[in-house]
């Protein structure tokens, strides 16, 4: 099976790997020539633009968009020299994203009007996830999910996709994981912070490591808290600022339309933007988690 891909960042080429050691042909297009050249290396095949890269598919296609949500996806798809004007009745476009889902509403309307497909794929696992295996939640037009099992089971870790809905659900459901994900983030800063603080001197490590084996709270993030806390020369310099943010307010604008309260949720964003005005070891550990999961880049002091 051939297979698009457009966007080469860190995800993107962990993805692709995973395409191409599962067999299937690869044609990649970045902004970044260097990225392409690295995909080229790895086995696929470069093109030098969305449009080059429909015409040197065969026909029906399938393309996957990872850009940043927002104007890079809509550019990709409806630019002058976008996969839009390029694809044909048939094809498939899918955006594995952070996209609104509002935005995917409106692209999978839009290119269905020209007979092209669209399916929004809320990509979870970060970077070791992208790797070794991805959590993929699907909405769009059924019979594209069903041609595109070959690209699942290629980037998803064993029974780690779905299909969820029609057009927007894939990254509604990604909104929502990325939501809770700030709570159990913030819920983890905060217990090992109230360890650290304690005049008992408790070895965070030793706790971290036994909490890992057999606990109710036992989890992925939880060993990444040792990992990160291994190294306190690495693990100190931290700045106690988290980024991000866009899909929790995304999330909390969506409770406040459907009347659904998430208090924790609302509270664990609202220490996102206190974290960037006071000092805070909670804070230091989830920025560090974040780096860990997902590479995001951390402030130094």
């Amino acid at each position: 099976m051939e297979v698009g891909f457009i966007g080469l960042g860190r995800m993107g080429c962990e993805m692709v790997q995973r395409l191409l050691a599962a067999g299937l042909t690869v044609f990649a297009y970045d902004l970044q020539a260097q990225a392409v050249e690295e995909a080229v290396r790895r086995g696929a095949r470069g093109t030098g633009s969305p449009a080059e890269l429909v015409g040197a598919m065969a026909a029906p296609r399938v393309v996957w968009v990872m850009v940043p949500a927002g104007a890079a996806v809509s550019s990709t798809i409806w630019g002058d020299h976008g996969l839009a004007a390029a694809m044909e009745p048939g094809d498939t476009v899918v955006d594995g994203g952070n996209s609104h889902y509002r935005d995917s509403l409106s692209h999978g309307e839009k290119l269905a009007e020209r007979g092209i497909s669209f399916l929004d794929v809320g990509s979870s696992g970060g970077l070791e996830g992208a790797r070794h295996g991805l959590s993929l939640t699907i909405g769009g037009d059924r019979s594209a999910f069903e041609r595109c099992r070959p690209i699942w089971a290629a980037l998803a870790a064993p029974d780690g996709y779905s299909y969820l809905g029609p057009s927007g659900s894939g990254h509604f459901a990604k909104m929502v994981h990325n939501a809770i994900e700030y709570g159990v983030l913030q819920v983890l800063g905060e217990g090992l912070w109230l360890l650290e603080k304690s005049e008992l001197a408790v070895d965070l490590g030793a706790a971290i490591r036994a909490w890992n084996h057999g606990s109710i709270i036992q989890s992925r993030l939880l060993e990444m808290c040792g990992r990160v806390l291994a190294d306190r020369a690495e693990f100190d310099p931290i700045a106690p600022e988290i980024g991000g943010g866009s899909t929790g307010q995304w999330a909390i604008d969506e409770a406040h339309r459907l009347g659904v309260p998430i208090p924790l949720i609302t509270l664990s964003f609202v220490e996102r933007l206190a974290s960037r005005q006071r000092e805070s070891f909670s804070a230091k550990v989830v920025a560090a988690l974040r780096q860990e999961f997902g590479g995001h880049e951390v402030k130094r002091r």
